[in-house]
């Protein structure tokens, strides 16, 4: 299929048979929409299959040099459907282990894939919607939109990696608070706390994220991979540690042809310049 941009759209049909989800490639980006809006683009089984392997697709595919995760309707994300989860009776523990087996590895592919994935939040973000946005690299939020754990207010624990980015991102205080209290916070607050990388009104939020996949699709994919790398793994490296592995992945960096042509160009810009 197409979309009127001239890209290629797949429908979470075609991806294994699964639902809830629209990944659409043009242009070196890729958009991968969350699609349940019904249901406030909750995750249930199928949806988090359908995201683990609309990432694969863009993982696999050597053109996709960014990925923005964004979704459908009012909300980004509301969390785990948990009417899907009370739905299984006595099988429900089986069902969300299954759930969040696929959910875990499509975060585990925002962390190791090259390209960088950007959360475009245009609604509440909560339970497990907040967790992938702050699985992704950078967060862009409309200003209206707001972040909530919500998991102990129903009597469940956080999961979707949010015990691991949340005191990583704001300290473990504030997501002490956050999954104590329930408490949603506002985008401005999201950004003061450093959820959040931006913070934009409802006219400006559909360009500026245009804008940015833009820049990052025609960025150094390389580069960007191993700069995602170094930051991440960072926290659990000495200082002597953390320095060599940058200096071997500078190193490989020079080898590579992103780096011959930025250099290329950077040395014939500054020339013509002083001439």
């Amino acid at each position: 299929m197409k979309n009127i941009a001239g890209g290629s759209l797949q429908r979470a049909e075609d991806m294994g048979g699964a639902e809830g989800v629209v990944l659409i490639k043009a242009k070196g980006a890729a958009t991968i929409t969350l699609d349940r809006p019904a249901s406030g683009n909750a995750i249930d089984l199928p949806l988090a299959r359908a995201l683990m392997q609309a990432l694969q697709s863009c993982e696999r595919d050597g053109d996709v040099r960014a990925v923005v995760i964004r979704g459908r309707g009012r909300l980004f994300c509301a969390g785990g459907d948990l009417v899907a989860i009370r739905e299984q009776g006595a099988d429900a523990p089986a069902y969300v282990k299954e759930l969040l087996s696929y959910l875990h590895e499509a975060l585990n592919l925002i962390d190791t894939m090259s390209a960088p994935v950007v959360a475009a939040v245009n609604g509440t973000a909560a339970g497990a919607g907040l967790a992938l946005a702050c699985a992704c690299d950078l967060t862009v939020a409309l200003d209206s939109a707001k972040f909530v754990m919500a998991y102990t207010k129903v009597g469940l624990t956080p999961d979707g990696s949010s015990t691991w980015f949340l005191p990583r991102i704001i300290g473990l205080k504030r997501a002490l608070e956050l999954a104590l209290s329930n408490r949603a916070i506002s985008a401005a607050e999201a950004r003061d706390w450093g959820l959040v990388n931006e913070v934009l009104s409802e006219r400006e939020f559909e360009p500026h994220v245009e804008a940015l996949m833009s820049r990052l699709s025609q960025g150094a994919t390389s580069a960007f991979g191993q700069a995602k790398r170094l930051m991440r793994s960072s926290h659990r490296e000495t200082l002597g540690a953390q320095m060599q592995a940058e200096s071997d992945a500078l190193c490989n960096a020079l080898r590579g042809a992103e780096a011959q042509s930025g250099l290329d160009g950077f040395v014939t810009t500054r020339r013509l310049r002083d001439e």
